[in-house]
C-alpha cells in the first residue's frame, strides 16, 4: 500500500552537541527560518525548529550528552544516515558562506554529470551536507 504522505517534505532530526554553534550553522549561515524552540519530554534539553522550504529540521540539544556520537566521515565513514541534500540556485555562493563561516568544505563546487553540479559541508557536528544545484 505505501505511505499516504499528508505534507510534501520530511522533518529531519539532527541531534547536536553545542545548540549555539548549530543554530549559527543552520540557521544564520544558511538561512533557515527559525519556527521556535520547545523542551523535550521529560527534561531531556531543547529542540529547537528551523524551516528549510517546508521540511522542518529539528535540532536537539540533549540536556545530557548521549553515549555514543556518531563516527565521522561521512559517506565513507559508517552506515546508516551519513548525509542529506538541499537543492540550490546559488551552489557558489553558498559553499563559500559556510567556508567563511568555518565550515569543513568535504568537496567543494563541481560537476557530477550534465547540468548537475554539487558541493559538501560539514555541519559542527560533522554531518555532511550536500548542496545540489541543476542547470
Amino acid at each position: 500500500m505505501g505511505v499516504q504522505l499528508t505534507k510534501d517534505s520530511i522533518d529531519l532530526g539532527i541531534v547536536v552537541q553545542d545548540a549555539e554553534r548549530s543554530l549559527a550553522f543552520y540557521r544564520d549561515t544558511l538561512g533557515f527560518t527559525d519556527a521556535g524552540s520547545m523542551p523535550m519530554p521529560g527534561g531531556g534539553g531543547t529542540m529547537y525548529r528551523l524551516m528549510c522550504g517546508t521540511s522542518l529540521i529539528k535540532l536537539v540539544h540533549p540536556a545530557s550528552p548521549p553515549p555514543a556520537v556518531a563516527p565521522p566521515g561521512g559517506i565513507p565513514g559508517a552506515t546508516g544516515y551519513r548525509y542529506w541534500t538541499i537543492s540550490v540556485s546559488n551552489l557558489q555562493e553558498v559553499t563559500d558562506a559556510c567556508a567563511a563561516g568555518g565550515a569543513k568544505v568535504v568537496v567543494p563546487p563541481r560537476a557530477i554529470r550534465e547540468g548537475i553540479s554539487i558541493s559538501i559541508v560539514e555541519d559542527p557536528d560533522g554531518n555532511w551536507v550536500e548542496f545540489l544545484q541543476a542547470g
